[in-house]
């Protein structure tokens, strides 16, 4: 008899259900949430047990690891298609969820998602902090300039290291200001000191490796996105066609048909955000830029912008720089820059 276990994984407790292969519930309970925990729970199931299925999530990742170390067949699913799958429940609870978990890894329906490696979520964590450090900077830029706008101050157009010195200008009249002014100011300088920092460690992480200086010979790519993209894709192989990767990073359009109702929206924006973030942005700057290097790229993106918008062209050229990373990645060549008089 083949057993299927489910897990609907909490920060403190996994709630367990197994079944067996005529859907029938042979034990249901909770543990703490540690892979030797979970394994001692089904241990009584030993050799019978075929899949140990548990959703996407922020601790995923590890306790797979974890439970496959300790000799269990656990798959990471999506959460999007079980949850789609697991809706048609009239009571949502963490014990139904569990059991639903188990019935899909008996039936089969659900897609497995690939867990990253080690070495890719260190990089990532770095990528996500600088993200977020940013993020704030901006948040906190936008609130200086709003305390002096309801002065009828106004910061203007200036750049990042003249911003502090624009700052002590307009509120030189205005001394009450100073103490909360003073405190964001501060706490602005050591964010861009900490930014400074992870680009160091980013940018030596890319120096120091040879698919990183490949990447980077595409136009508009630099640490930051060729990072990005690395750490999204992790390993390559998966997939079998380089323009399945716009799709995974959700470049491609929402399609939807249902009779004679045909509607092609925007880009679904499934899959890594920061990836495809930092995509369209490199897609910006090559077609922005007036001083980058022609390349067939370029052309072919600039006469999209002429025929479709320029937002609308960076997505495509965005879902081209993802199609050119990773072939170049799995043949191991640089970028072609094409003969511009041929071109002509």
């Amino acid at each position: 008899m083949r057993h299927y276990i489910g897990l609907d994984v909490s920060l403190k407790e996994t709630h367990i259900c197994v079944v067996d292969e005529k859907a029938k519930i042979v034990w249901q309970g909770e543990c703490e949430t540690l892979a030797s925990a979970i394994a001692d729970c089904v241990a009584p199931f030993g050799n019978t047990i075929e899949v140990v299925a548990l959703e996407t999530g922020g601790q995923s990742s590890w306790l797979q690891q974890g439970l496959r170390d300790l000799g269990l067949p656990a798959v990471i699913v999506d959460a999007r298609r079980a949850k789609a799958a697991l809706s048609c429940r009239l009571n949502k609870t963490d014990r139904n969820d569990a059991e639903g978990l188990a019935q899909l890894a008996r039936t089969r329906w659900y897609r497995e998602v690939a867990a990253k490696s080690e070495n890719t979520r260190f990089i990532r964590s770095q990528l996500l902090g600088r993200h977020l450090l940013v993020k704030q900077l901006r948040d906190i830029q936008n609130q200086i300039r709003g305390i002096l706008r309801g002065l009828g101050l106004q910061v203007g157009r200036v750049s990042r290291m003249k911003f502090e010195t624009r700052i002590w200008e307009l509120i030189s009249d205005y001394p009450a200001l100073e103490p909360a002014l003073a405190a964001l100011l501060s706490v602005r300088r050591t964010m861009i000191a900490r930014i400074g920092d992870l680009d160091k460690s980013l940018s030596k992480l890319c120096q120091g490796s040879r698919l990183c200086r490949r990447l980077m010979s595409v136009p508009g790519v630099g640490p930051l996105v060729c990072l990005s993209f690395i750490t999204a894709i992790d390993a390559p192989k998966r997939f079998q066609k380089s323009s399945s990767v716009g799709a995974y990073l959700g470049l491609t359009p929402r399609i939807y048909q249902s009779g004679d109702t045909l509607r092609c929206g925007r880009i679904s924006k499934h899959g890594d955000s920061l990836s495809r973030h930092m995509l369209y942005e490199a897609a910006n700057v090559l077609l922005t830029n007036p001083k980058g290097k022609w390349s067939k790229l370029k052309a072919w993106g600039m006469k999209l912008v002429k025929r479709i918008g320029s937002k609308k062209a960076r997505v495509a050229v965005a879902r081209k720089l993802c199609v050119i990373l990773h072939r170049i990645w799995m043949d191991g060549t640089e970028f072609s820059w094409g003969n511009k008089e041929v071109a002509a």
